[in-house]
């Protein structure tokens, strides 16, 4: 051991360079081998480690490049998606799809649900909530009646927003309203043609046979009221029990001598006297329409707590200016549910063998644009009667529907008011959330003008009483939605009519 170790001692000497004797020649070549081997193998090791080190940070900025590239292409959208705010939809063409306000994308899963009505309780008469339909604001809504459930907000609109809404009605111009039963001042009998001559006009091919398409056909083409619904209902009864399934000229005069006499007694006095006189314009709510309009629109959708997309498919908003002795006899704003009857707003997937359109309206909402000097109350000739009855109307030969003769006996009349609210059901609720029968103490009118003009805003939700008939055509004008620029192409499609369905 003391022979190894000396070697050692001797070379650490000669390394430092403190040299004390002369040294004789080196002894063992092998050490100095060994030793040579040893300084190599600290140069690879330092070596290897720089080239490593420097693989390693190269690996790290082509990372931190690759990061920094996908945060500066993507970023942008990364942002948009975090707020909350999901970008405008884009047509094929590339320009964007305009969307209701408040924004509302209708896409086909939003109807493929089952949704309810809810209705508002209306407590009792003279009951008053509050409720928050504008921003820093409670409106009162007080309960006018329980049958049909009835109730009145003031303030529903500012006087500056009923001016705009007026405004816009004036420049899209009105039009004369029509009776929903013959004209006015029409003395002559609903049918006024000989029985040849009513065959004739059916008989769209004129092969001397009456076929159950022609006589659906008329019901669809609503070109006038020499035929009632009562009327075809009889006439496409007769053909249904014919062996044949046709009517012969024969066959059709024992029909339709059937058909007249069920039609005069079911119609009566009331159906065949029911008169208005009004100038009126339809205003459309959607997209790029006034803001006003779609405040309007939003309020109601507010105030009626149903789900948005069954208002915005509404009705447009219709406006009706009165002017001295302008009236409208009492009526019915929807219609009753029948097998033979489609309602108009549901139309493209109705029943095809519907012999006509009805208007299909679940509630109304009614505004007042104007106060008026004198007369033009809104008037509920049954409100909160104990039981109905059509005959009970007709009291010492006055009829109460009209309204030009009998406004003053009417058991609840709402004078005009700018801005204030009417707001009641049209129908009955089936008691599984959904639209039932109509409700017969709806039926109102308007007093006639005495002094001044009177504006009122209708607002009408229109829903099918067959919950899945109405599920349908949601879907289809969802689909429509997505092939055209948005919900005005659909409404411009559809026209819509002031017609009322009285008694």
């Amino acid at each position: 051991m003391e022979d190894v170790a000396e070697p050692f001692m001797e070379q650490d000497e000669f390394d430092s360079g403190e040299i004390t004797s002369p040294l004789p020649p080196f002894p063992h070549p092998p050490f100095r081998s060994t030793r040579l081997h040893i300084q190599r193998s600290n140069v690879c090791s330092r070596a290897y480690f720089v080239v490593v080190m420097v693989f390693f940070h190269v690996y790290i900025l082509n990372v931190i490049a690759l990061l920094l590239y996908v945060h500066y292409n993507n970023g942008i959208g990364d942002l948009d998606s975090s707020s909350g705010s999901p970008s405008a939809p884009v047509s094929a063409s590339g320009s964007h799809v305009p969307q209701p306000a408040p924004p509302t994308d209708l896409h086909v899963e939003d109807y493929s649900h089952i949704f309810s009505l809810p209705r508002i309780e209306g407590i009792r008469v003279g009951h008053i909530q509050r409720l928050s339909l504008v921003q820093d604001r409670t409106h009162e809504m007080k309960t006018l009646s329980l049958k049909p459930l009835l109730f009145e907000i003031p303030g529903f609109l500012s006087e500056e927003e009923c001016r705009v809404v007026v405004q816009l009605a004036q420049l899209k111009g009105l039009t004369d309203s029509q009776t929903a039963f013959g004209q006015e001042d029409s003395k002559q009998p609903l049918l006024s043609l000989s029985t040849e001559e009513v065959f004739s006009l059916l008989d769209l091919n004129q092969d001397g046979l009456l076929q159950k398409q022609e006589i659906v056909s008329h019901s669809r083409s609503q070109d006038g009221t020499w035929l009632s619904p009562v009327n075809l209902r009889q006439i496409l009864t007769g053909l249904e029990a014919c062996p044949t399934g046709t009517l012969s000229l024969g066959d059709f005069k024992q029909v339709f001598d059937v058909s007249q006499h069920s039609a005069l007694h079911q119609s009566g006095k009331l159906h065949s006297n029911f008169k208005q006189r009004n100038k009126h314009t339809w205003l459309y709510q959607g997209p790029g329409s006034h803001h006003v309009l779609q405040t309007l629109r939003n309020r109601i959708i507010s105030l009626s707590r149903l789900p948005s997309p069954l208002v915005e498919l509404s009705e447009p908003l219709q406006v009706v200016r009165y002017e001295l002795r302008d009236f409208s006899d009492a009526h019915y704003d929807s219609s009753p549910s029948h097998s033979e009857t489609t309602c108009s707003h549901t139309r493209l997937t109705g029943n095809s063998s519907a012999l006509t359109e009805v208007s299909c309206r679940y509630l109304t909402a009614l505004i007042y644009l104007s106060s008026v000097e004198d007369g033009g109350e809104s008037t509920f000739p049954v409100a909160d009667n104990r039981t109905y009855d059509e005959k009970a109307l007709i009291q010492d030969g006055v009829d109460l529907t009209d309204t030009q003769q009998t406004c003053g006996k009417s058991n609840l009349k709402v004078k005009p008011a700018v801005g204030t609210a009417l707001f009641w059901y049209n129908h009955l609720s089936d008691g599984q959330g959904w639209m039932g029968e109509l409700d017969e103490y709806s039926l109102h009118g308007e007093c006639p003008v005495k002094r001044g003009v009177k504006w009122v805003a209708n607002s009408w939700i229109n829903v099918d009483p067959d919950h899945q008939q109405q599920e349908s055509y949601q879907r289809l004008v969802a689909q429509k939605y997505r092939t055209k620029s948005g919900l005005e192409d659909y409404y411009q499609s559809v026209s819509h009519t002031d017609f009322h369905q009285d008694l």
